[in-house]
């Protein structure tokens, strides 16, 4: 099975890149002398171009919308009317993150160590003296940690949510993303995969 990855270009004269596809094809192996069936060739198209959201499930919804609210600076939205279980949706920054209350709350484990190497959601920030002080001033626990490469120094603060989810904040964007396909480096906000692409189509085989 062979996967190539390249993007999605809208318009011939623009030539705008609006995501990815992803096709996937089923092909012969060269090592497979069995020629008594075809394989089947049909191909499967995926655009993929941008995350959506985050799914939490969580002790209490109420007092994960005031985090995410407050803390984290997102918004309340509609949620679905068809759905039969509790939730919340909230949206921000280009996402959502998408509440589910527990239906036995006291069965989900508690986490009071903080660490960074934990499952978490990430977001790049500028002001990570002012993020610092609001946690403290809302006396979140944080752990602070620093990436140093090639004399680029990241900050970044570690914290959880009220149901022990971590939460990273950082200023990755100091960190240029250096594809292992290609010599271009670009910042985390501002990569540029058009170009990358465009130089040198990716192929991933499927053993």
């Amino acid at each position: 099975m062979v996967a190539y990855v390249f993007p999605v270009l809208k318009g011939a004269k623009k030539r705008k890149w609006v995501g990815f596809a992803i096709r996937v094809s089923n092909v012969s192996d060269s090592s497979n002398t069995d020629t008594s069936h075809e394989r089947d060739t049909s191909s499967t198209f995926y655009e993929l171009f941008s995350r959506s959201s985050t799914s939490i499930r969580t002790r209490s919804v109420e007092e994960s919308i005031d985090f995410y609210q407050n803390v984290l600076g997102f918004v309340p939205i509609r949620r679905p009317g068809s759905f039969d279980f509790d939730g919340a949706w909230l949206f921000g920054y280009g996402m959502g993150i998408h509440l589910l209350q527990s239906e036995d709350p006291e069965s989900m484990p508690k986490k009071t160590e903080i660490n960074p190497k934990d499952n978490h959601i990430s977001f790049q920030c500028e002001g990570m003296g002012a993020v610092e002080k609001k946690l403290k001033d809302m006396e979140i626990s944080y752990v602070r940690s620093m990436v140093e490469e090639g004399g680029i120094h990241v900050d970044q603060l570690f914290f959880h949510d009220p149901d022990g989810f971590m939460v990273e904040i950082c200023d990755c964007d100091n960190l240029p993303v250096i594809p292992l396909a290609g010599e271009m480096a670009r910042s985390c906000s501002h990569v540029n995969l058009q170009m990358v692409q465009h130089q040198q189509q990716i192929r991933v085989i499927q053993q």
